[in-house]
């Protein structure tokens, strides 16, 4: 899998989560989905980030965003 990829669909599942995260734990249920979601995305983010030399930059993320919806959408 491209690291990119992984990046960007590490960060979309972790930004997700947490609204599922917060959903469940305020009307005090097992936030199972939330907690999926967001171990998924922490995995995927983190073997981008062990995948690329010298890892990501802050400043990089809008690039590697813009890169891979340019390659995998457009």
């Amino acid at each position: 899998m491209d690291p990119d990829l992984a990046f960007v669909a590490g960060l979309v599942l972790t930004v997700f989560a947490v609204p599922s995260l917060v959903s469940a734990l305020s009307e005090r249920r097992p936030p199972r989905v939330g907690a999926i979601a967001l171990l998924a995305g922490v995995s995927l983010a983190g073997y981008a980030i062990a995948s690329v030399e010298g890892g990501y930059t802050v400043q990089s993320i809008p690039k590697v965003f813009s890169r891979v919806l340019n390659h995998y959408v457009f």
